[in-house]
């Protein structure tokens, strides 16, 4: 009998800390997987539709970009033979004064 009192003192307090222990992990498993998991799976929908669109509008500043750059490059060259026509048209040559 001494000995089983012996025993119980000595290992009781390890088991019931193990068995506790194992209550919290699967407590915490159970929650993660019940409460934790949907919310992640929504919330990633949201980020790929969040990355889809700022994709689209980053094409949209490119295709902006490209179309400015054409646009000044053109009046750029527009404006330089505007210039040359006024140049051409002042020359001494053309004037038979």
């Amino acid at each position: 009998m001494e000995e089983i009192v012996e025993i119980t003192s000595k290992y009781a307090f390890p088991i019931i800390a193990a068995c506790g222990m194992g209550y919290f992990l699967y407590f915490i498993w159970r929650w993660v997987t019940e409460e934790i998991d949907p919310v992640l799976g929504a919330t990633m929908g949201t980020l790929i539709k969040l990355v889809d669109r700022i994709r689209m509008l980053d094409n949209e500043l490119i295709r902006m970009k490209m179309k400015i750059d054409t646009t000044l490059e053109l009046r750029e060259k527009i404006r330089a033979a505007e210039l040359e026509e006024l140049r051409n048209q002042n020359s001494p040559k053309n004037n038979p004064l």
